[in-house]
């Protein structure tokens, strides 16, 4: 199996630290060979949304026991880098929780064969949990305006008047609030935006973005980076992949008239009503996700983390064995053990036909 050659000093950097990163995933992957009647071989090199950590853990583990002969990295750089260096060649798929853009898709990808695109395929949901660290404070009501205002830097303590007006039952502390966002080119960010965006543009006014648009709070590298600064902070509030909030505070967020707390499942039904971009090749399932429902039943909240591979890769064997693994995620088992792992959301039943037949075309 040739693996890519590539140009650039920088992707040869993220190469290295795809390869250093496998490490200890091939070894909790490791099978004995008796146990695979896979033909598969090779190495698979991916980068991208640190979203898909959990899940990508388990998701390698599972194949590479089923497919010893494939040995898969996965670097969770975040969703902009993992972009990038796919778009350079330097990996073979990325994963993204934002979807390629026009800009993007009108360029070339080093690792496609010549005159063909890359395509956006769904293959994790997840709620994007609003977490907390504020003494005293167990439960936290939050609408839209007012959760922008807190990252925009508009409300600067926890007994803002605002806040307290959510939250009538609660003792809220006069301590100083510190926002925490991406520092990274990040889809987790872009969908967080795209939901304040949509739900108070008066006050979230900046078009959503993989990178933080406002120069308030702190950053932190990556999903774990903004976990670790909320958990080890004092007045603390930042946004997360649920799969990772762990012990701490999560709000509930206004969806109508209730507040409500994150589920896979109502993830899973905002993503299963919302339409596909419009204007994208057949094959490419980019969601615009309908962040305005009124319906408590469905956590608007939530991203959808995209496997971007090649239509038609410039190495067919490659293209062989991304088409085999991305088969295996977006499959009724794979989607189960990111549910298990990571507690995500399962595909729907249309949406999972869809991605299945799309990456049927991947050669």
């Amino acid at each position: 199996m040739n693996l890519k050659r590539l140009g650039v000093p920088v992707v040869l950097a993220a190469v290295a630290a795809l390869a250093l990163t496998s490490c200890a995933t091939n070894e909790a992957g490791a099978a004995d060979p008796s146990e695979s009647a896979s033909s598969l071989s090779g190495t698979i090199n991916a980068a991208g949304a640190s979203s898909q950590g959990s899940a990508q853990e388990a998701w390698v583990a599972a194949f590479q026991t089923a497919n010893t002969g494939v040995t898969i990295n996965y670097d969770p750089s975040g969703s902009g880098a993992g972009r990038e260096t796919f778009i350079a060649g330097g990996s073979d798929f990325a994963g993204s929780d934002s979807a390629l853009n026009d800009e993007e898709l009108a360029g070339e990808f080093a690792s496609c064969a010549p005159d063909t695109a890359a395509i956006d395929l769904p293959v994790y949901i997840s709620p994007i949990a609003v977490i907390f660290n504020v003494e005293g404070v167990d439960e936290l009501n939050l609408d839209a305006a007012t959760l922008a205002k807190i990252f925009k830097g508009d409300i600067t303590t926890w007994n803002d008047p605002a806040i307290a007006a959510l939250n009538t039952q609660a003792t809220l502390p006069a301590t100083p609030i510190t926002a925490v966002h991406r520092s990274d080119d990040s889809g987790t960010t872009k969908n967080f935006a795209d939901y304040l965006y949509q739900n108070a543009p008066e006050v979230w006014d900046q078009k959503p973005a993989d990178p933080f648009p406002y120069q308030t709070g702190e950053g932190a590298q990556g999903t774990s980076g903004v976990v670790e600064a909320v958990t080890n902070g004092v007045g603390t509030i930042g946004y997360a992949d649920a799969s990772k909030a762990g012990d701490l505070g999560v709000a509930n967020i206004k969806v109508g008239d209730e507040f409500v707390g994150y589920t896979a499942e109502a993830a899973a039904a905002v993503v299963a009503e919302s339409p596909l971009v419009e204007g994208r090749e057949a094959n490419d399932l980019a969601i615009a996700i309908d962040r305005k429902t009124t319906d408590p039943t469905h956590y608007p909240l939530v991203l959808v983390s995209y496997a971007i591979v090649c239509q038609e890769y410039a190495d067919a064997a490659q293209g062989e064995l991304v088409q085999a693994y991305v088969s295996y995620i977006a499959s009724a088992e794979g989607q189960a053990v990111a549910a298990e792992n990571a507690g995500s959301a399962p595909l729907s039943d249309e949406l999972s036909a869809k991605v299945a037949a799309a990456i049927e075309t991947v050669k």
